[in-house]
């Protein structure tokens, strides 16, 4: 039985604005071609994409006592994802993204308030107890929690986003400690494929790896040699892919978590992601568990498996 997920890491409000073009060219004013707000960050995505596909998730992360914080607290009540995990502090996480006609985004985030936060360890343990999976994002102030989360012998999954270097210090201990590893293609020194083999070659508790390809899709590889690549579907315009990597990995560990089918879990992953970058807010426009098991029928994405040897991958 499904016992709940702990979800750790940075919530901030968020603007969108819609410009013309990268790059943006300077004039002393310009009228958007749209704008709109909204609370988001990796974890406040992946926790309100999991609570609405159904999933009972405890919230641990950082909110100012300040007037955005005071946005942010009244948008995790409409969420259901208020709870004794939120700490407090003095000032709130915020950014900015620009957004061309294409969906590209470029991001500005300020995280420094807090970065400069020490959450609690016996409050993060005692979040932690009874969940059978961690999903520890990698915020800065999440990483001391890392160590002491291995400890509680709970399947750790992360998003490393935008990495290059496997031997990524700062990312390093994450990567030594989670079972579930996704990232970008963006920045990646390899081909997916090599890039995955190697996860597994250095990192032993690493047993799934996800790379999302943007407008490619997503492959996915399986210490035990399965190798899935699902294809990208758009089933609305696409107008912002804002978090198109959070709903990918969010959706993934909905699915496979509750049929234990990672070919599955990544079809309906990817079907979720194409479904949200259709909207200026991505973060707002979540699926529940039956309508994504509806728009999946109407927009199957082709799906291709094999299998692997990781020695000489």
């Amino acid at each position: 039985m499904n016992r709940g997920i702990l979800v750790a890491g940075a919530v901030s409000f968020y603007m969108s604005v819609g410009v013309r073009e990268f790059p943006v060219r300077y004039a002393p004013t310009s009228s958007p071609r749209w704008s709109c707000t909204g609370v988001s960050g990796a974890a406040g995505h992946i926790a309100r994409t999991l609570k609405t596909l159904g999933d009972h998730v405890r919230l641990c992360t950082v909110v100012g006592r300040d007037l955005i914080g005071a946005g942010i607290t009244t948008e995790l009540g409409r969420a259901g994802l208020l709870g004794p995990g939120i700490v407090e502090s003095a000032e709130s996480s915020s950014g900015v993204t620009l957004v061309t006609p294409d969906g590209r985004r470029m991001g500005f985030p300020n995280l420094a308030p807090v970065n400069r936060v020490a959450y609690p360890p016996d409050l993060f343990e005692a979040q932690a107890r009874g969940a059978d999976l961690l999903v520890l994002t990698n915020a800065k102030f999440v990483r001391d929690l890392v160590r002491p989360a291995t400890r509680l012998g709970i399947p750790i999954a992360v998003d490393v986003h935008l990495i290059h270097d496997l031997g990524d210090e700062y990312n390093r201990p994450w990567l030594e400690a989670a079972r579930i590893v996704f990232c970008s293609h963006e920045r990646l020194s390899c081909p997916p494929e090599q890039w995955m083999a190697k996860m597994f070659r250095r990192y032993p508790r690493c047993q799934v790896v996800g790379v999302g390809l943007g407008e490619r899709g997503a492959v996915l590889g399986m210490r035990d040699g399965l190798l899935v690549r699902a294809e990208a579907v758009t089933p609305r315009e696409v107008v912002n892919t804002t978090g198109a990597g959070d709903a990918l990995f969010a959706t993934f560990l909905h699915v496979w978590r509750n049929t234990g089918d990672p070919v599955r879990a990544l079809r309906a992953a990817v079907v979720h992601a194409g479904w949200k970058v259709g909207s200026r807010t991505p973060v707002t426009a979540s699926l529940t568990c039956e309508e994504l098991s509806r728009l999946g029928a109407a927009h199957t994405p082709h799906v291709v498996t094999g299998r692997w040897d990781l020695r000489t991958s």
